[in-house]
């Protein structure tokens, strides 16, 4: 079955980065994928499968009858201009694809064409639901939203893949247990009576109070909150005043509050305004916080990701797949995890040799040939479900 799979997947490659660089030329951010979800739905429907479009952005198609394995990809772009020169580089001013979510659409694809050519040549008789979701970049995260609408009913287990461009192609990272970390924006707006900075003793002085803030905040969640949940608080604005003399009325700060365990997240989440407030009771000034609680650390649970590496094995071989490390950054496929057992693994996109970039600035770029890996791995991952009761699946081995 691994060489059939290979075979219909190298078949549909060229036509799969087409589309893959057909979305990255038109990106469109969270809840806005409208012609995304055309394109995508369109391609579908051409190869005899049924799309159900979800309310906004998004659709889901079911390969089989009754399916009980989802495969997720996320379809939303960035605000964040392009600067990577490509022949099919954005034409969307202040957008792009700087994360790969282009890939991951282009993979799922792959996935969902495969699995029903196998269905129709009677080699798939099981079940698997593609879900091409929006939003995935917008706190808590676009996932949430498609709860309600029954994405996951029927599902058993779940499974996702995300661009890594730190490994090379053709390597792949695995983990069991957290593999993203949570996150919560944190808002604070300071406001005084404002002054002349030779008088700092008649007004609250907002600019200190926002200093205070910033380098004591975290030290206190250090003290407060087990260091094993791995907390991390970090400032990425901060705005108050235009001129060198007067102390201004009202100073503004943003950042994000980053857990490795669940706990921390909650636990932390639940003390900071409280802190925050404290540490600037004795300053004369007023506070406002305000916690935007984002989205749960994503957890891999044993069986699936036993599953799916096993099928990242038959792909790629043994040696390419490898141990990963928890990322602080936050996936909201997390909230799919936190209904049905799933797995999110790292697919390598670094061209060997080559320059390694960073996810989320606007010169990334990705090796296409992680396309045709991704869609592989993903459909023999459907098909191992088939073969395995599903409780069986899902024993911690």
């Amino acid at each position: 079955m691994r060489d059939r799979v290979h075979d219909i997947v190298t078949g549909y490659e060229s036509e799969l980065i087409a589309l893959r660089r057909d979305l990255h030329e038109a990106p469109e951010v969270a809840f806005g994928e409208y012609l995304t979800t055309q394109k995508i739905a369109h391609r579908l429907e051409s190869a005899g499968i049924t799309v159900r479009l979800l309310e906004g952005t998004g659709l889901t198609c079911d390969i089989g009858e009754n399916p009980t394995v989802g495969l997720r990809a996320d379809i939303d772009a960035l605000p964040i201009p392009e600067t990577t020169g490509l022949p099919y580089a954005s034409t969307v001013p202040g957008a792009s694809h700087a994360c790969g979510h282009d890939l991951h659409a282009a993979i799922a694809m792959g996935a969902a064409l495969t699995l029903q050519r196998l269905h129709e040549e009677g080699l798939y008789g099981g079940g698997t639901r593609v879900i091409f979701q929006p939003a995935e970049e917008a706190q808590p995260g676009g996932a949430l939203s498609l709860l309600p609408q029954g994405v996951l009913d029927g599902l058993e287990e779940v499974y996702a893949v995300h661009c890594e461009p730190k490994e090379d192609v053709g390597v792949i990272g695995s983990r069991t247990g957290a593999i993203t970390a949570s996150s919560d924006a944190i808002r604070v707006k300071i406001r005084s009576g404002g002054g002349h900075t030779s008088r700092p003793h008649v007004t609250g002085d907002v600019v200190n109070a926002l200093g205070m803030v910033i380098t004591q905040t975290g030290l206190i969640l250090g003290r407060r909150v087990d260091l094993r949940y791995g907390i991390n608080l970090t400032w990425g604005m901060v705005r108050a005043g235009s001129a060198a003399n007067v102390i201004p009325s009202e100073g503004i700060l943003r950042g994000t509050l980053r857990c490795a365990d669940v706990r921390g997240w909650d636990e932390a989440g639940e003390m900071i305004t409280g802190i925050i407030e404290q540490i600037l009771a004795p300053l004369g000034v007023e506070a406002e916080v305000k916690r935007n609680r984002g989205l749960p650390p994503a957890v891999n649970a044993p069986g699936t990701t036993a599953r799916i590496e096993a099928a990242a094995r038959q792909v790629l071989g043994a040696s390419n797949v490898v141990h990963t490390e928890q990322s602080m950054g936050g996936e909201d496929f997390a909230w799919f995890q936190q209904r049905v057992p799933g797995t999110l693994i790292r697919l390598g996109t670094r061209t060997p040799g080559g320059r390694t970039y960073d996810l989320h600035q606007g010169d990334a770029r990705f090796d296409e040939r992680a396309i045709a890996i991704g869609a592989q791995v993903l459909t023999l991952t459907a098909l191992a479900a088939e073969r395995v009761k599903p409780q069986a699946a899902l024993e911690v081995r």
